[in-house]
């Protein structure tokens, strides 16, 4: 489904679309100007064909009447062993210059909480990865901070 910008402000951005709207949670791309893509993710149904959707990085250089692209699913970002040490954006494109990641999966970044009988009831500490939090004030899995 395709859309044009309606209106735009600071991240939140206005969209009508030709025929259906997508779902709420859907992520929405426009490409930019330098071939650059935009991500947004749908946050509300205005009625009449507009939705109101949440930029996921500036929206500098955005103008009513930009095409908008529904992708049909939610945001996904990388999982697995391969993403370990890497730093990501919040559409889960790397941004620490090492490359592009290849994951065999991706999980979007909205999902459904574990089962009670899927959750652990044992004290765990949880890994930040930051060594003077980790070795000096360890926090616990699911603790209040």
């Amino acid at each position: 489904m395709k859309g044009s910008i309606t209106q735009i402000i600071g991240p939140v951005v206005d969209v009508t679309f030709d025929g259906k709207v997508p779902a709420i949670k859907n992520a929405l791309t426009i490409k930019r100007e330098d071939g650059s893509l935009l991500t947004l993710e749908v946050a509300q149904h205005l009625g009449f064909n507009d939705i109101r959707a949440v930029a996921m990085s500036s929206t500098d250089g955005l103008m009513r009447g930009m095409e908008v692209e529904d992708t049909g699913k939610a945001i996904e970002v990388p999982v697995g062993q391969e993403i370990l040490g890497r730093m990501f954006d919040v559409t889960g494109v790397p941004i620490d210059q090492k490359g592009e990641v290849k994951t065999a999966k991706k999980y979007p970044i909205h999902r459904a909480a574990p089962t009670f009988d899927e959750q652990s009831t044992k004290a765990e500490v949880l890994e930040t990865g930051i060594k003077v939090v980790d070795l000096i004030a360890p926090y616990l899995k699911g603790g209040k901070i």
